[in-house]
């Protein structure tokens, strides 16, 4: 580490003011390793100026920092708040971001989103205006009265103050804290369906932009959020601004739902943090099973919540996973009863594994998807479904999607509809096999061996027979496939079948059949069934 060179730190050789400021300005850029060996070598009266800088930059350091000091340490702290901070550090360096946060209730997200880390903001940014806006403008306004009334408390600590004539509860402008001169930046509250009328804003937030259970079923109050949403809240966002949602989901069609299937789903940076870690890439790097706050709700506590609100509730609030309500042929229970999490399927050896693929371009304006599931079967007739690789994609994408999987989870087989499209289908997948063996990503293996599928069936003759295999507790899903288990337990015959259910239904009913094997698995050199049959 390169280690700054300063003059001896003594009363002689700080008379300056000049030499001082200079010092404390090189102080400021150090780590705090040197900062702490500076402050240990300083003169008495150096050293009081230094901690008067400590206490500034622990101010300006994040959200989570000034609620510490000016707390006294009283400020609850935790993991998944300090992810919020550095959302909000993004942000004040200039970033224009989009945010979407989904945690359970009771953990702190708002306190932190829609009250500490505003105040924060508009100390590192007295020029810029804050939107905030909950499921009702008592609430908004709430989290706006308590800015305001911290501004009024710990103005002088933070550098800010309100202008006289703008104190309202629901709108306030700042001020020059010496002079009371307004300045451009203030805060504007309002709920949702509300009007923003006036300046714009740099930075929007929306904090629990539902209310309840009836509200997130109501199909009219979804539409009106989102009507909101697009035609009030986008239109007064200032360019180069950013936008927060903090919500806990209600809904599979509540407001983040419409943003994580939106047009614009890719540039959203998602926090999602369920109530108990239920996978591999959580944004804590907790082990799965891990709770999010184990220090004030710990895995005991959260199993008497499970207990008291019920399943559908649980996934819901606690989980950040919606379930919709059942249809007419799959069953919650058959899913939920028999899953397996990622650990134990370490322990399942499968015989079979292919890639099922139903890609968009049916008879129904609805698929707009294409389906890529992987799974497997084991000697004794279990079915695991493995992985969904869904999505809105083209067929120069998902060719090379599939092939990837199939490497992915070592698939002997890839099966694809041929309904729509004919040899198509075969092609694409053999020309994207092509194209990563080009690139040396298939590592010499052969091509798994493409099963085409000619859908003659109905989808009710297609689609009963598996569900009976889950009814008899054969097939497992390999930890969480929330849209695709929603599509499954919505899905009544006589409804156009969406992609990801269709590819499901392929891809075990390929593995239903212990007679089924590859054409081509005696060609095989690499091999990819040595040991499974």
């Amino acid at each position: 580490m390169t280690t700054t060179t300063l003059p001896d730190l003594t009363p002689s050789t700080l008379s300056d003011a000049d030499e001082t400021l200079r010092l404390i300005a090189a102080y400021r850029r150090m780590p705090r390793a040197e900062r702490l060996r500076i402050a240990r070598r300083a003169s008495p009266s150096l050293r009081t100026a230094l901690a008067r800088v400590e206490y500034e930059m622990a101010i300006h350091r994040s959200p989570g920092s000034m609620a510490a000091i000016l707390t006294e340490g009283r400020e609850m702290q935790a993991a998944h708040l300090a992810l919020i901070d550095k959302l909000f550090q993004r942000i004040a360096r200039g970033e224009s971001i989009k945010a979407l946060i989904t945690m359970p209730p009771r953990h702190g997200k708002s306190r932190r989103a829609a009250r500490w880390a505003p105040l924060w903001y508009l100390a590192r940014n007295p020029n810029h205006r804050i939107m905030i806006a909950s499921y009702g403008a008592d609430l908004a306004e709430e989290h706006s009265r308590w800015i305001r009334d911290a501004i009024q408390a710990y103005g002088p600590q933070i550098g800010l103050a309100l202008h006289s004539g703008s104190k309202a509860a629901g709108r306030f402008d700042l001020a020059d804290p010496v002079t009371g001169d307004r300045w451009e930046g203030g805060l504007v509250a309002a709920g949702v369906g509300g009007g923003l009328t006036g300046k714009g804003a740099h930075l929007a937030i929306v904090d629990d932009p539902i209310k309840d259970a009836a509200d997130a079923e109501s199909p009219t109050m979804r539409r009106r959020l989102w009507e909101w949403w697009t035609s009030v809240l986008n239109t007064r966002l200032e360019p180069g601004g950013s936008i927060l949602v903090i919500q806990t989901r209600w809904h599979e069609h509540d407001l983040a739902g419409h943003l994580l299937e939106g047009e614009d789903a890719d540039e959203w940076i998602k926090l999602d943090l369920p109530a108990i870690c239920d996978s591999d890439d959580d944004p804590l790097g907790r082990p799965i099973g891990a709770a999010l706050w184990p220090a004030r709700f710990g895995t005991r506590t959260l199993e008497k919540f499970r207990r008291a609100v019920g399943e559908r509730v649980w996934w819901s609030l606690y989980m950040q996973k919606p379930r919709p309500m059942e249809g007419g042929v799959w069953q919650w229970p058959w899913i939920t009863d028999h899953r397996i999490g990622p650990v134990g399927f370490q322990g399942v050896d499968l015989s079979r594994i292919v890639v099922a693929v139903d890609h968009a371009g049916g008879s129904s304006d609805v698929n707009d998807e294409t389906g890529i599931i992987a799974a497997g079967r084991t000697t004794d007739g279990h079915l695991y479904v493995v992985t969904d690789r869904s999505g809105r994609m083209g067929a120069d994408t998902w060719g090379q999607e599939a092939c990837l999987l199939a490497l992915e989870v070592d698939a002997d087989a890839i099966v694809v509809e041929a309904n729509f499209g004919g040899d198509m289908a075969k092609q694409i997948v053999s020309q994207a096999w092509g194209k990563l063996a080009e690139k040396g990503e298939t590592k010499g293996r052969l091509m798994p061996a493409v099963i085409e599928v000619h859908a003659k069936q109905g989808k009710r003759l297609r689609a009963e027979p598996i569900a009976q295999l889950y009814a008899q507790g054969l097939v497992h899903h390999v930890g969480e496939h929330p849209r695709l288990e929603g599509q499954l337990v919505t899905w009544i015959p006589g409804m156009d079948s969406p992609d990801r259910m269709d590819a499901c239904v392929h891809a075990l009913t390929e593995l239903a059949d212990p007679a089924a094997v590859p054409s081509s698995s005696g060609t095989y050199t690499d091999q990819r069934l040595a040991g499974r049959r």
